[in-house]
């Protein structure tokens, strides 16, 4: 099978597009013929030899956390998952990845992929979809009637915290360039901030009760704009979140985490049209290498979706 690997850490250029075996699930394993993975911006980190210590990988290895495909075969003891089923998955972030025809994914990572978008664009999903989730719900504890500032809202997860936090019934102040702010308007934010002419300090005039920090920017100056006794969660880890104990302002530094249950109620969301799934381009396997250079170069704009070779 074809499959996209690095042998050794570094620049984009490490990244090969070459033949290897294809894998056979073990116990609790099934393997899946991928109809898309999507580039995350942890998978440059990964290849560039900066997560070593948390996300230690097997060399040579294959990028692409997310997975959209078809259960192809299971691994001896998988229950509650059959052949030919449609899945999406988060997989672990130190196993071999989906950039490749065939992926081997633990059977408890999966959910049944969404039925109305295409399943290589549900490969879109995962990682950030559970970001969003996680950091508004589990962290932020958003509830109906509270004021959510999602910072860095042009973004892939930025579409879907937006959407999330509206649909829970939050206030929605988002900051975004004008690049982007249209489309942050459409998925449902009240207020929209465009950052490249106005400081986001100046232009919150009222607490909010959540930051959701997605910029790679030092949040620290958000503290600032939360009322006593609520949450900064940052997704900018190498910049710690920060907190005000006298305010009781908490700081979460937010590590995603697979979750099967939640991804299911995402998928149960974009099928009950509560939720949208947009995909900025669709790319083949063997250009992946060139969506890490552009990411290098930080030229990448939205979430790229990539395609193994077809029979």
């Amino acid at each position: 099978m074809k499959a996209v690997r690095f042998h050794e850490y570094g620049e984009p250029g490490v990244l090969r597009y070459e033949d290897v075996e294809r894998p056979a699930p073990g116990a609790g394993e099934v393997r899946i013929r991928v109809a898309a993975t999507s580039f995350n911006s942890v998978d440059g980190n990964i290849r560039g030899g900066f997560m070593q210590g948390p996300i230690p990988v097997v060399l040579p290895h294959t990028p692409g956390i997310d997975v959209a495909g078809t259960v192809d075969a299971l691994g001896e003891g998988v229950d509650g998952v059959e052949a030919g089923e449609d899945v999406i998955g988060f997989l672990p972030m130190d196993g071999d990845g989906a950039a490749a025809e065939y992926v081997i994914a633990p059977a408890g990572i999966l959910a049944k992929a969404p039925k109305s978008v295409p399943l290589p664009d549900a490969a879109a999903l995962p990682v950030v979809g559970l970001t969003a989730w996680q950091a508004l719900f589990d962290h932020g504890k958003l509830e109906a009637g509270q004021r959510v500032l999602v910072n860095g809202a042009g973004g892939a997860v930025g579409g879907y915290a937006v959407q999330l936090a509206k649909r829970a019934g939050a206030h929605v102040i988002a900051t975004a360039s004008p690049r982007s702010g249209e489309a942050v308007k459409s998925a449902g934010a009240d207020e929209v901030i465009d950052h490249t002419t106005t400081r986001v300090t100046d232009a919150v005039t009222e607490p909010v009760d959540v930051v959701l920090n997605l910029a790679p920017v030092d949040p620290a100056a958000l503290v600032t704009l939360v009322r006593p006794g609520g949450v900064v969660v940052n997704t900018t880890v190498w910049m710690p979140a920060p907190a005000d104990e006298e305010r009781g302002v908490r700081g979460v530094d937010l590590f995603v985490r697979s979750d099967a249950g939640q991804l299911a109620q995402l998928v149960g969301l974009i099928d009950g049209g509560e939720l949208r799934v947009d995909v900025a381009r669709r790319v083949p396997l063997a250009e992946l290498p060139a969506v890490h250079a552009e990411a290098a170069a930080g030229t990448l704009a939205g979430k790229v979706v990539v395609l193994p070779p077809t029979a």
